[in-house]
């Protein structure tokens, strides 16, 4: 006999992205944002899917410990093109210098999301990968785009949400993935958490690597 399906605890977003709520607004969710305030970090030795992981379930722990009835969604969105990541930059001749590097290839958008629920003793990460080919572009290319948005909060030093079209040629993916929420396998877990006694694994590499950075910090990377 199948056990009834599971109430969906209350949501918390642990992100003040406003493109992250949007898209949470966008799936029909009800949901209170709690900014995580964690900083972001990574190792030399991870991979741009651990380094996401790592850092979606560091913001989702530390807001679950203060709401440990809710169901927290911690993410994490980084750009990375071969071996190198990027983050946000921190002026617009930083972020001149990022688009002009991406300028014609094609990088990978790797979003990890943690879903956290400390009363349920119930986690799950998952990440999704978008590969995002820009076009050449020139120095009045990347002017243009710069003089039109904002990049200094945003990974890479661009929103495809934002005058994508000017620097973007195609993307192969989940365009929200590259915005910072991939929804569609979002849902699907969402879906899968009230299903009956689906506990997610333990994710020991995760909690060690996040664990090992407090007693040892390194470098941050910010993110979207």
């Amino acid at each position: 006999m199948r056990a009834a399906p599971k109430e969906m605890p209350p949501l918390i977003l642990a992100s003040a992205s406003p493109r992250r709520a949007d898209l949470l607004r966008q799936m029909g969710l009800d949901f209170q944002v709690v900014d995580s305030q964690t900083p972001e970090v990574f190792r030399d030795q991870l991979s741009p899917n651990e380094v996401a992981q790592v850092n979606a379930y560091r913001k989702a722990r530390s807001v679950s410990k203060k709401t440990p009835d809710a169901l927290v969604i911690g993410a994490d969105t980084i750009v990375a093109l071969e071996s190198r990541l990027f983050g946000k930059p921190s002026s617009l001749e930083e972020a001149y210098e990022m688009l002009e590097d991406l300028a014609g290839k094609t990088h990978i958008v790797v979003t990890a999301v943690c879903l956290l629920c400390l009363r349920q003793h119930r986690q799950r990460i998952f990440t999704d990968s978008t590969s995002v080919t820009f076009r050449k572009l020139d120095a009045v290319a990347i002017r243009r785009y710069l003089t039109a948005v904002n990049p200094l909060d945003k990974a890479g030093a661009y929103a495809i949400q934002e005058k994508g079209e000017l620097i973007i040629d195609h993307i192969q993916g989940s365009y929200s993935n590259v915005v910072g929420l991939p929804t569609e396998k979002l849902a699907e877990e969402l879906a899968a958490w009230v299903t009956p006694e689906r506990l997610a694994p333990a994710v020991p590499l995760l909690a060690a690597l996040a664990q090992e950075h407090v007693n040892r910090p390194g470098t941050g990377l910010p993110g979207h």
